[in-house]
């Protein structure tokens, strides 16, 4: 199987156009050693924040990553691959594939770009679980039958175990990467030191760190980020 670029990512940080961050924090983002940048929110985005990132970052090499929650957020220029999020576990169908068959019926898309990804959502009181209606309350039996699904039957390139904004179970993430065989897999949520980017990154290939940067800066970012290169 074609290596993928995110094959190789480590750590990736994402960056949400609604929070405030002043361009020189952007900035100190992009040299910060992290392997990509992801532009990714689920609340209040919209296509003049998500540009105004880009424009910051257009003369970084970075990779630059979009994650969009929409298809009116969804740009090419500048933006090296596009993430597409199927939420496996939503009990709303248009996480799944509804939003995706509207975007591609009234868009004109770069393909080249786009970038499947299967989401599964397993914090009930975070903005995307009660967005997406997601059914958390998994067992570890089911959420390893979603991670085969994704990895076996629809080939998704990457599996994204996101607990968004709380800390997750390490036994999750293991026992997923023990049975993915194609997937990458992405982990994302409360991450707020290198303790915690060191623990998940033992079984995670990727994580994903965000809200440490808004609530505790750049310094502590690049402490996730030397803990995954240990």
């Amino acid at each position: 199987m074609k290596e993928n670029p995110w094959s190789n990512w480590r750590h990736i940080t994402k960056l949400d156009p609604d929070k405030p961050l002043s361009d020189e924090d952007v900035r100190a983002v992009a040299d910060s050693g992290t392997d990509a940048i992801m532009i990714s929110g689920t609340q209040n985005v919209t296509l003049e924040k998500v540009n105004r990132l880009v424009s910051v970052l257009k003369d970084y090499e970075i990779p630059k990553v979009l994650e969009p929650s929409g298809s009116e957020h969804v740009i090419y220029e500048g933006i090296d691959h596009v993430f597409v999020p199927s939420v496996i576990n939503a009990q709303d169908i248009a996480w799944v594939t509804g939003k995706h068959i509207q975007w591609i019926k009234n868009s004109a898309i770069e393909w080249e770009k786009v970038v499947p990804e299967a989401y599964i959502v397993l914090n009930p009181d975070s903005a995307v679980g009660m967005v997406t209606k997601s059914k958390t309350d998994l067992t570890m039996d089911e959420i390893i039958a979603y991670a085969k699904l994704a990895d076996r039957y629809f080939n998704f390139p990457i599996f994204y175990i996101e607990y968004s904004g709380t800390y997750g179970n390490p036994e999750v993430v293991k026992a997923v990467k023990e049975n993915l065989e194609n997937s990458t897999l992405f982990y994302g949520g409360g991450i707020t030191d290198g303790e915690k980017a060191g623990e998940m990154s033992a079984h995670a290939d990727t994580i994903i760190v965000g809200n440490v940067l808004y609530e505790q800066g750049v310094e502590k970012l690049k402490e996730t980020i030397d803990a995954v290169r240990r």
